[in-house]
């Protein structure tokens, strides 16, 4: 494809048609995505990416094709070691303040965002994405209002999290990403369209995001994201025990409608275990843990405020405590364990003695 001159048509079409191939290949030949990176193809559709040309049908596939390859751990490598990272977020910047102008080209910018929240399942990818200013674009999409938004929301997730993403969320409270970062938390998307994610993916991606930052960052950057639950009379404490009862029916009502025997074959209660992540325990377990975070380690205030409506509820902190340590359970019954594994357990069990 390196010999094929764009400008002519016949040898464009070429190219279109031998994307096409590759792509329809890697349905059902997995090998060959191994194959076609080693003999250069990930360089070339990157190289594509870079072209200076208006978006055509090749973006369209080089996109899609480099979404595929991207499932697998060495091309992810590979794409970091090639500065794809930074080619990516050079492609998603056209979208920080313009929408995509056709379907194909929205197309085109969501499988962008798929490749980059691909990349950054590889650690050293989110330096790279750290060094590239990726936390930069992300906050300026969400304050854009555009079709970004939404998939910038999700990027943002996958850079702050697990211990990999430590040193994003430092530098996104940094960058005041908190002050872009909240009014998403205290209000969900009421209708789904181009711009939002329907209000649980939303709401999923916003409260991992507050739980990374929770997690990760370090003694006064902390502090800001605690203190952000004090401002405006704890009007953030409110919405997360808004949440907190949202959700808790919404476990609750699948647990009614889900009933299962009493014996299952352990297969069958992993599969269980997911249906239930799904239908809202997996955003539950996060309302939670911010919960318990902000009242062990934020202000005073924030327990009396969380303790006042409980009780009006006619409840109390044992709801908090039973998800944190019925999570404690599932990551705790890993063999494999890693020692951040370890100690996320220790500090959930911290948590739950100083409820």
């Amino acid at each position: 494809m390196e010999r094929l001159d764009e400008s002519n048509r016949t040898e464009a079409d070429g190219v279109q048609n031998t994307l096409a191939v590759f792509e329809n290949i890697s349905d059902f030949r997995v090998d060959i995505c191994s194959t076609s990176v080693v003999n250069g193809l990930m360089t070339w559709i990157l190289k594509r990416l870079k072209t200076k040309m208006s978006f055509d049908i090749v973006r369209l596939y080089c996109s899609e094709l480099l979404a595929a390859l991207l499932a697998f751990q060495n091309n992810r490598e590979l794409l970091g070691e090639i500065d794809g990272v930074d080619t990516l977020l050079q492609q998603l910047a056209l979208y920080k303040r313009h929408n995509p102008s056709s379907s194909e080209e929205i197309e085109y910018m969501e499988n962008l965002f798929d490749c980059l929240c691909a990349a950054l399942l590889y650690a050293p990818n989110k330096v790279k994405f750290l060094e590239g200013e990726g936390l930069q674009l992300m906050n300026l999409m969400l304050r854009e209002k555009k079709m970004s938004r939404a998939s910038a929301l999700k990027v943002l997730n996958y850079a702050t999290m697990d211990e990999s993403g430590r040193e994003n969320c430092d530098k996104f409270v940094e960058i005041l990403g908190l002050r872009t970062l909240f009014p998403l938390f205290m209000k969900s998307p009421s209708q789904v369209n181009r711009v939002n994610l329907p209000p649980e993916k939303h709401e999923e991606h916003v409260c991992s995001i507050v739980c990374s930052l929770l997690k990760s960052c370090s003694g006064q950057q902390k502090q800001r994201v605690l203190s952000k639950f004090v401002e405006n009379d704890h009007e953030k404490v409110e919405r997360l025990m808004e949440l907190h009862f949202a959700y808790m029916e919404k476990v609750q009502a699948y647990e009614n409608t889900h009933q299962r025997r009493q014996q299952m074959a352990d297969d069958d209660l992993e599969d269980e275990y997911l249906r239930k992540l799904d239908a809202g325990l997996f955003t539950l377990q996060l309302i939670d843990y911010i919960m318990a975070e902000v009242v062990v380690f934020g202000s005073v205030s924030i327990r009396d405020r969380v303790v006042k409506i409980l009780n009006l509820k006619g409840e109390s902190f044992d709801s908090f405590k039973k998800v944190l340590t019925d999570y404690a359970e599932v990551i705790g019954d890993n063999d494999k364990n890693t020692p951040e594994v370890m100690a996320e357990l220790n500090h959930i069990r911290e948590l739950l003695s100083k409820l």
